[in-house]
Parts: C-alpha cells; structure tokens; sequence
C-alpha cells in the first residue's frame, strides 16, 4: 500500500485498510447505478411509445417532456438535499431517497395516461438531483485522501454501468419488465446499504466523536489511529459552526468564489458538452445517421464503451491527476463533435455516405471514451474536494442544481436544435463549446490530486499565476 510521500514539507501519512471503503462507497454507488438506469430509460422506451401500434402513443414533443422532466425533477431534488444530509445523516438521506425512486418505478409499471409517466419522471428526477449532491459527498467524506480520487470516479462509473443496463433490458424486455427491473436494483441499493457506517466526518460534525472513532475503525481498520484524522474534521467542524453556510459565504471569500467557480464550470461544460443529447437520443441519432448498425447494438457498444472508459479513469485518477485528464477529455471530445457533425453535413448536402456508415459510431465512441476519462467523473469529484466543510452542503446543491438545469436545457432543445439548425451545425456548437472548457480548465481548474482539505484550501488561496503553473 503506498504512501502519499512529502507534500508541502508534511510527513508521510499514515495508511488505513481499504476494503470497506470500497464497499462502502460501491454500496452507495448502487444509488449512482439508479441514476444511470431513469437516465437512460427513455433511450429505448421513447421509440417504442413513437410506433402507431404502441400501448400508448405520444409525439415527439411530449417525448421531449418525458426525457426532461427528469432534470427539472432533479434541479428541485438538489435544493433540499444539502440541508438535509447535514441535518439528518448522509446514510439516512441516501436510505430515505430510495423511496421516491421505488414510487417512481411503480408509478410508471401502472401507468394507463402520459400524465403519470411525466408524474414518475419528475419524482424520479427528485430524488436523482438529491442523489447526485449526497452519494458524492458521503464518498467524499469516508474516503482517505489516497483513494478519494479512484472512490469519486466510482459515481461517474456506476451511472454508465446503469445507462449499459437500460441499454440492454430496453432491448430484450417489454416496457412493464424493464421497469419492474429498474425498482429491483433500489430495493438491492437498500439492503446493501444499510449495513454500511455513517460518514465519520458528518459524525464530527454532530459531536459524536465516539461514534465517528467507530465509523472509523471499520473504514480504515482496527490498526489505524483515527485520531489524527479526527482531529482535522473536528478543526473543519469548529470551523464550520462559527460561519453559517449561506450563499453570501460563497460570494464573499476569494476562496469559494475561486471553488465556485471551478466547480460551476466544471458542470457547465460537462453538459453543454451535449453529453445528455448523447445519451438521451443515442438511438435517434443512429437512426438519422443512417448507420448500417442496428441503432439498439450500436447504443449498447457506445454504452459498454463508456462504462469501461470510466472504469480506467477511476484507476488513473489518483497517477494522473485531475486537470490533465479534464484538458484530455474536452479536446478529443471536440475532434469527435467535428467529426460527428461533418458526417451529418456531408450526410445532409446528398453526398453518398454509404463508405461512412462506420464515422458516426466511431465518433460518438470517442466522445464517450473522452467524456468518460475525464469530463464526466471530475466535476462531480471536484464539487466534493474543492470545498471546505462549512460551505459544501450549500456549494454542492448551487452546482447540482446547474448541472440539471443544463441537462433540461440541452434534453429540451436538442431536437428543436437539430430541426432548425441541422444535426451538423447543433453538434459544431457543442464543439465550440468544448473549445471553450479546454481553456476554461488551464486557466480556472485547480489540481486537487493528493491534496488533503486544508491543501486545497491553500491552493486557492494562491494567486492565479501560481494556479495555473501548480498543475
């Protein structure tokens, strides 16, 4: 088991046992899995309410609504979320959110009208947006500094394993199964779950010291001396109750307006990066392709792909660290929009594309892989590192919510964008955008790999030369 080594003239710390760290967050990552299955629900379920000979058929404007409700769900999950694992617990939260997704799985496997399919997908959405502020940061804050990195991958990880999922039961089950499927993998999260600590740093925080020394014990092993940890989340803890968290904390401080910033922009640009359009619409976009691919197998190869990708950034995360994995990811991500919307320009003037049937497969894989090796796992993680205790719960639910506005807005205008524009024009502005988060992060992102809570503090403490050669 290595060491962290000297940083910043400090002694080399001490190690903990990693295996229930793993499982603990592999637990809390079945919640991430769920995420992954009610995104990508309506990739295989929205074609087949299309068809005239479907048990309910929509058009493709209520489609548009069935996809984004979800976000909009989620922008109003976020809200509470923060507050709430504060209040009650980060492993009561998760546990209580495990009901408005089984509500919301029933809700749709007895749905006769639309109305209640958009009902089920603003639950659901809820409890996703709530899901994505409090998983993160329960992993956060079981995590040593030496696996924080390849722990916070693991939500990234787990929701393209639930998007594959989807991928794969929408094709092989009928609506009713598939959902019945989709409720099982909560009632899994449950069981799972409970068995695991509460996070040692919220216990802290609430003056149990002697059941965080517990907690600690059974995440790091009963060789390790918890003290000196404990000791640091008490200083953040008497830290934290001399400032409320308030918005106006984040504006006033030089140093959560710069995490504020890296962070916010961390999530701008993972969703205007179109991924959502992507994922949403990965079998709409392969049948206007034209591809000699079957939509539904291409979708499941682009899926798998993903999944795997963001399994390799969760072992490189920690070697190779967090802004030249993000500097990655945004540029071969603008290659692969470049490409993907040449074919359609090409596609669209009545050139022969029939020798290209392999470039919007190979470009939308790319995308994924870049997507997934950078851009998709490290907001998410640096939403969870960047910020000290006393202003995390309300950080994380600003940037939360921002990612799920931004999901609404691209889901709901990605195929009015594609009407009017032209699928090649929509695809070249998510590529401009890419551009634009590629300087974003050599400028504006800190490097957070190794660093504990207090380092990262004094990173951005730093004026903005030494961010930007400190990388």
């Amino acid at each position: 088991m290595e060491g962290t080594g000297m940083i910043s003239g400090v002694p080399v710390r001490q190690e903990g046992r990693k295996l229930w760290q793993y499982l603990a967050s592999i637990s809390a990552c079945l919640m991430a899995l769920s995420v992954g299955t009610a995104l990508a629900w309506t990739s295989p379920v929205l074609p087949q309410l299309y068809e005239e000979t479907s048990w309910l058929v929509i058009t493709k404007e209520e489609g548009s609504w069935v996809g984004s409700l979800l976000a909009l769900g989620a922008i109003l999950g976020a809200v509470p979320s923060g507050p709430m694992a504060d209040k009650l617990g980060r492993k009561r939260t998760l546990l209580l959110l495990a009901a408005p997704f089984l509500v919301a799985w029933v809700i749709i496997v007895f749905a006769s009208k639309l109305w209640l399919i958009y009902l089920a997908r603003f639950v659901i959405g809820a409890a996703v947006g709530a899901a994505c502020v409090v998983v993160p940061t329960y992993i956060s804050e079981i995590a040593e500094t030496s696996t924080r990195g390849s722990l916070g991958a693991m939500f990234q990880l787990f929701i393209t394993v639930g998007i594959l999922l989807a991928f794969v039961l929408g094709a092989v089950m009928n609506y009713t199964a598939f959902a019945i499927v989709c409720g099982l993998i909560v009632v899994g999260f449950i069981f799972c779950f409970v068995w695991m600590p509460e996070s040692p740093v919220w216990l802290v925080n609430q003056g149990r010291k002697p059941e965080a020394a517990v907690a600690m014990s059974v995440l790091r092993g009963d060789s390790y001396d918890p003290s000196e940890e404990l000791a640091e989340a008490q200083r953040e803890a008497e830290q934290a109750a001399l400032r409320k968290s308030t918005i106006l904390d984040l504006i006033r401080s030089p140093v959560s307006r710069r995490a504020l910033l890296a962070s916010l922009g961390g999530m701008f640009f993972q969703q205007l990066s179109g991924i959502n359009a992507v994922i949403f619409y990965t079998v709409t976009i392969f049948q206007a392709s034209g591809s000699s691919m079957s939509p539904e197998v291409a979708s499941i190869i682009v899926a798998i792909v993903q999944m795997i990708t963001t399994g390799v950034a969760a072992l490189i995360v920690d070697r190779a660290g967090r802004k030249p994995l993000l500097i990655f990811s945004s540029s071969v991500m603008l290659v692969s929009l470049v490409a993907l919307g040449s074919y359609f320009n090409i596609k669209t003037s009545g050139s022969d594309v029939s020798n290209l049937g392999w470039l919007p497969l190979t470009s939308l894989t790319l995308f994924m892989i870049s997507f997934s090796i950078g851009m998709g796992p490290i907001p998410w993680m640096l939403m969870a590192e960047l910020f000290p205790a006393e202003t995390k719960a309300v950080a994380s639910g600003i940037a939360v919510m921002l990612n799920w506005f931004l999901v609404f807005l691209v889901t709901k205008t990605f195929p009015a964008m594609n009407e009017g524009l032209g699928a090649d024009v929509t695809f070249w502005i998510f590529a401009a955008i890419m551009a634009a988060g590629t300087a974003f992060t050599y400028f504006f992102i800190p490097e957070t790999k190794g660093k504990t809570s207090q380092e990262i503090q004094d990173e951005l403490q730093g004026n903005a030369r030494s961010k930007r050669t400190n990388a």
